[in-house]
């Protein structure tokens, strides 16, 4: 006769760990999944274009449904991106003594009778070649 308490394990005792990702493939319908693909997607695309590093945050929260016996949840899902921006452009301006900005330096002297010459067309030269 065996004792129970030092039996080993029958196969069946043994817990088995559902994958996470069948997991996200069902909850909000597959919506959570999509989400998370697509926010992958354009965070590859803006390190690409940035050269920046960036993240996705995926927060579960699991809660027991009041008067069940605690195997019965709620699950809720929050999915967080943080896309690298891209820089903007950045312009030079000039304070002025009023308190404005403007493209050119007030202080630069403007230099008078300046004009813009049209570009000439050079004239063809032909092609020689020598024997």
């Amino acid at each position: 006769m065996t004792d129970k308490t030092t039996a080993e394990p029958a196969e069946s005792d043994e817990q088995v760990v559902r994958p996470f990702a069948s997991f996200l493939r069902e909850q909000s319908g597959g919506q959570l999944h999509d989400e998370l693909s697509s926010k992958l997607h354009e965070l590859i695309e803006a390190i690409r274009e940035t050269g920046k590093a960036g993240s996705i945050s995926l927060k579960i929260d699991i809660k027991p449904i009041a008067g069940t016996d605690g195997r019965t949840l709620t699950v809720t899902d929050t999915v967080a991106a943080k896309l690298p921006k891209t820089e903007r452009p950045k312009s030079i301006f000039f304070a002025t003594d009023d308190g404005n900005l403007s493209r050119t330096d007030p202080r630069q002297p403007v230099i008078t009778g300046l004009r813009e010459v049209e570009p000439t067309t050079t004239p063809k030269t032909q092609l020689r070649s020598a024997n």
